[in-house]
């Protein structure tokens, strides 16, 4: 039996695959991050456990994340997706998923990409992290405040250190996975 993380133990198969999967592994593709950007925003206040259970509906709902068409959505679609149970009918979380992806151009526009906006805050490089213990990995960061700062700086919306350094774990800037889970040397291998 392999060894994991204590957040994704004894949970659903869904939950499990995420984290030995994706969870940590390094992202350099624009539309993975618009999905998590959008996923962890609606996360805020629920359980991650809810959003990867609606996460083929989001992918429906939010054109499998095709940023430059979720930023045409109007007040109609709008309407539309707060009348669709496969994703969370949040009316601030569904505008704010439009109006990140509006900005989310703005910076692919500046930078060339989300990935290389996202990746200057870590220097290209990977954090590695060596927890021993879950309850030792901390919420925010110094590096999610400033992350968090400068995307509410550049108008985004749910976007909160927390958030954001859930996107930081999720898409592999930093190596969170406990240093006992098989994960963590296969994750710190991609760097």
């Amino acid at each position: 039996m392999k060894n994991r993380c204590v957040w994704c133990q004894n949970t659903f198969e869904q939950y499990v695959r995420y984290h030995d999967e994706e969870w940590g592994v390094p992202v350099h593709d624009d539309q993975t991050h618009f999905e998590f950007l959008t996923l962890e925003s609606a996360q805020a206040g629920l359980s991650w456990s809810t959003i990867l259970k609606k996460r083929d509906g989001y992918r429906k709902a939010f054109a499998d994340f095709e940023v430059r068409e979720v930023a045409r959505f109007d007040e109609k679609k709008i309407q539309q997706l707060l009348n669709n149970s496969a994703i969370v009918r949040n009316k601030l979380k569904i505008r704010s998923a439009v109006n990140n992806a509006r900005q989310y151009i703005e910076i692919q526009k500046a930078f060339g990409s989300f990935d290389n906006y996202i990746w200057s805050f870590v220097d290209g490089e990977p954090i590695q992290n060596h927890w021993e213990n879950h309850g030792d990995i901390p919420a925010t960061t110094p590096l999610s405040d400033r992350f968090s700062k400068d995307l509410k700086k550049r108008g985004f919306k749910f976007v909160g250190s927390t958030t954001m350094y859930a996107h930081l774990q999720a898409c592999g800037l930093v190596n969170d996975h406990l240093v006992s889970c098989f994960r963590h040397a296969e994750v710190k291998s991609m760097a």
